[in-house]
């Protein structure tokens, strides 16, 4: 407590005694009861003036703290194929009912395959393995504690980054509970097979497969490729212990438009244990020609490189860069012209472009002339200043023309633009808000419309490569910025007419990914309908067997998974159910699981990575000793914690009952001797 309060308790004490005396022993007749009435009323006073000054007093609570037990648990399907569920699902109980052990611990259980959760239902149904991702998702919930950790896994990961590297950063012991044995089988299995997703008609497409023999003896067997009961290609292979891999390039021919399935698959050797990873699905859709891109620009700039990254990330496009005169004379060769902040120099092709119809793609910034912009084109204006902004973007969730992703937009650098107000001649359609600081506006950062059957779309803002490079570290891929990218050139680059049903779909999904299908339905207006309800119906169209799944509402889209069907070929139908809209299509799913395509648990890098944490490896038959030695690792001893905190006078209920308390009795006291 501070001097400054214990002086004002000591002046309060002495102002209310003072009080209390004057009135009763100097002011009133002297008697026996003015003491008592001397004492009530000091109480009183001081109680008062107490709550006025508000002392604060520090309360100390002690508590226990044990430390944490995290056990996480590999909940892939690749556990069951080892014949290691039951055994992991045994140890998880026998610890769970340790009296010991929970006395100690804090016992969490997590489950993990592509994501990490918060449960102890263990299937064993996932189909990815992210062990990178757990640890670093226990690293963020276990920071700056005592939670060793017991790792339950056969240590094959199949997506992510090497999970050593989060290993080394994982500030807590791990124990390595091994899914698996060491004894090592001979096996060939197909490691590799790099293929691109698209062919151009008559064209040939490469393909690349990696074969890998793991054994001692001399081996010669037959690697094929199949197109239904046809061979395609076929060749003779011979390994052994030191030569035990092999690549094989070859080429395919693309000889009718569609999607054409293919297996590759290796003869299995007599003693082969696992023949499952002998043979891989894979499939090309052959399309009749690309999408022509042109990026028209005076200048060099950083973004130039990003868009026809981003744009060539699907094998369907091309782009070209040209000069703004060269474009001129080119410009029928393609379906889609980017203008990367127009000047003068861009005169003829405005031109050119207007008379033609043609869409394109404007992009402002910094070194954009606009005053010439705005006598090149009739849609828009912007005011003309020498001043620039920096705008970040925010995601208009009721664009409705083609089904845009959030991005995490507002996590994304600032454009770089022009200052000044726009003016539309047209209506627009907004996908991006611009917000300058903390502060949204209704002013577009990007938009997009039409007029004359002909398709615009005009960005705000330069450094668009920083938003591509931005997205990548949000999510260590370039995909999600890619694909946003992709959309708005393919809605460019097409003059189709509008339907009201929109459905996004593949042609044909790997099987151990996730078949997610989005769809967008819009009124006859056409703005985007929330309140319509959509049904896809689902045919295999090999047993016939038919399925209905719902659509679910998410932003300004409706999506629908169907992860669970098996591999095969399938029609479907979107149909909307209050009025007669319906829209079909066809999609495969390929036969393949990952999780299925190990032999062995991975017992090299798990005892790596607990001996290296000041962990330990035990395989899941013999973890006898793993109980003793977490109950005596002094490491984990629990820890008595102080709590301390500081507490108002005011706060004290009872203060307040001793006020009224003691104005009571001093009533009382004087009402029943007739001083009232």
């Amino acid at each position: 407590m501070q001097t400054e309060t214990i002086i004002y308790i000591i002046l309060s004490g002495i102002l209310a005694l003072s009080i209390a005396l004057f009135q009763y022993l100097y002011k009133s007749k002297k008697g026996k009861l003015n003491i008592y009435f001397t004492g009530l009323r000091f109480i009183t006073i001081f109680s008062v003036l107490l709550l006025l000054v508000n002392p604060k007093f520090e309360q100390v609570s002690l508590y226990i703290e044990k430390p944490n037990l995290v056990i996480a648990v590999d909940n892939s399907s690749s556990i069951v194929h080892l014949d290691r569920d039951n055994s992991a699902k045994s140890f998880v109980e026998n610890v769970k009912n340790n009296t010991a052990i929970y006395n100690k611990f804090n016992v969490d259980i997590y489950t993990f395959g592509k994501d990490l959760n918060t449960t102890d239902s263990i299937a064993f149904s996932e189909q990815q393995t992210d062990i990178d991702k757990a640890f670093h998702q226990l690293s963020q919930i276990y920071k700056n504690t005592i939670s060793p950790t017991l790792l339950i896994t056969d240590g094959n990961q199949t997506y992510g980054n090497d999970y050593t590297f989060s290993a080394a950063t994982f500030k807590q012991p791990i124990y390595s509970i091994i899914l698996g044995d060491t004894i090592t089988y001979s096996d060939l299995k197909i490691q590799q097979l790099n293929v691109n997703r698209y062919a151009y008609l008559k064209n040939r497409f490469p393909v690349e497969t990696i074969v890998v023999y793991n054994g001692n003896d001399n081996v010669t067997t037959r690697f094929q490729i199949t197109s239904g009961n046809t061979i395609v290609h076929s060749e003779q292979i011979n390994l052994n212990k030191s030569n035990n891999s092999k690549v094989i390039n070859f080429t395919l021919p693309a000889s009718g438009v569609g999607v054409h399935s293919y297996k590759a698959e290796i003869q299995p050797i007599n003693s082969e244990k696992n023949i499952i990873n002998n043979s891989k699905n894979f499939a090309v859709e052959v399309i009749d020609q690309k999408t022509e891109v042109a990026i028209v620009s005076s200048f060099s700039h950083p973004d130039l490189g990003a868009l026809k990254k981003s744009i060539e990330s699907n094998e369907q496009r091309k782009v070209t860069f040209l000069k703004p005169l060269d474009a001129v004379s080119q410009i029928n060769d393609f379906q889609l012209t980017i203008l990367y902040q127009p000047n003068d120099y861009f005169k003829k092709l405005f031109e050119v472009l207007d008379e033609k119809n043609k869409n394109r793609f404007v992009i402002t910034g910094t070194q954009t002339d606009w005053r010439f912009l705005n006598t090149a084109n009739e849609n828009y204006t912007h005011s003309l200043t020498n001043q620039t902004e920096d705008y970040l973007a925010e995601l208009n969730t009721n664009y409705a023309t083609f089904i845009v992703e959030d991005l995490d937009f507002e996590s994304l650098p600032p454009l770089k633009s022009s200052f000044g107000d726009i003016k539309f001649s047209t209506p627009i359609e907004t996908i991006l808000y611009k917000k300058i600081g903390s502060i949204s506006t209704e002013n577009p950062l990007l938009a997009t419309f039409e007029t004359n059957s002909k398709r615009e779309a005009i960005l705000f803002g330069e450094n668009l490569w920083q938003w591509r490079a931005q997205s990548y570290l949000n999510v260590k891929s370039f995909n999600e910025f890619d694909n946003f990218m992709g959309k708005l050139v393919q809605y460019l680059a097409s003059n189709k007419r509008r339907n009201r049903l929109n459905v996004d779909y593949e042609s044909f999904y790997n099987g151990n990914t996730s078949i997610i299908i989005k769809a967008q339905f819009f009124n006859k207006n056409y703005e985007f309908d929330n309140r319509e309800s959509l049904n896809i119906t689902v045919k295999n169209t090999i047993t016939e067997e038919i399925n209905v799944f719902p659509f679910v509402l998410k932003n300004n889209s409706y999506q629908v998974d169907l992860s669970s069907l098996p591999a095969s070929e399938y029609s479907f139908t979107v149909k909307a159910s209050k009025e007669n809209v319906s829209k079909s299509g066809n999609f495969k799913i390929l036969d393949y699981s990952i999780e299925q395509q190990f032999l062995n648990a991975n017992v090299t890098k798990l005892q790596q990575i607990a001996t290296n944490s000041k962990g330990s490896s035990y395989f899941i038959e013999n973890y006898d000793g793993l109980v003793n030695e977490l109950l005596n690792d002094n490491r984990y001893a629990s820890i008595q914690k102080s709590n301390k905190k500081s507490i108002p006078l005011i706060d004290w209920k009872y203060l307040l009952i001793l006020i009224a308390l003691s104005l009571a009795v001093e009533w009382l006291l004087r009402k029943y001797n007739g001083l009232i």
